[in-house]
């Protein structure tokens, strides 16, 4: 970690901290309303004669929502350090180098933790 801080503009750190919560506020949302509709589905279905198929359609669906649910967790998870970052004085510095990355990457990305190299290469070696 480095105890650089950012020189970021502070209306534009403002606006960043508005749009890391907007995504947040949104993420939870789309959380909420996804389990709601998931317990009527079963609700709606608990009485009606079970295909072999239709429990393998429910099985890929889930296994989809689950990589869907581990991807915003990770989101979350990127958008709260953002907005600690934002708090402690270093957002658009690396987690990783301390490099400033460029508000055009933060523009596109407000969770950005790392430069677009950096970022690349882990996603490589995953």
């Amino acid at each position: 970690m480095t105890s650089k801080t950012s020189r970021l503009d502070p209306a534009f750190l403002a606006r960043q901290k508005r749009r890391l919560t907007e995504l947040r506020q949104q993420i939870l949302r789309v959380r909420r309303g996804e389990e709601g509709a998931e317990a009527s589905a079963d609700a709606d279905t608990r009485d009606q004669a079970r295909e072999y198929e239709d429990d393998a359609q429910k099985l890929a669906a889930l296994e989809l929502e689950g990589n869907l649910e581990a991807a915003d967790d990770d989101r979350l998870s990127n958008i709260e350090r953002a907005l600690h970052k934002i708090e402690d004085g270093t957002y658009g510095l690396s987690d990783a180098s301390g490099a400033p990355i460029p508000t055009d990457r933060l523009e596109a990305a407000p969770e950005a933790l790392y430069t677009l190299a950096e970022q690349e290469s882990r996603d490589a070696a995953r």
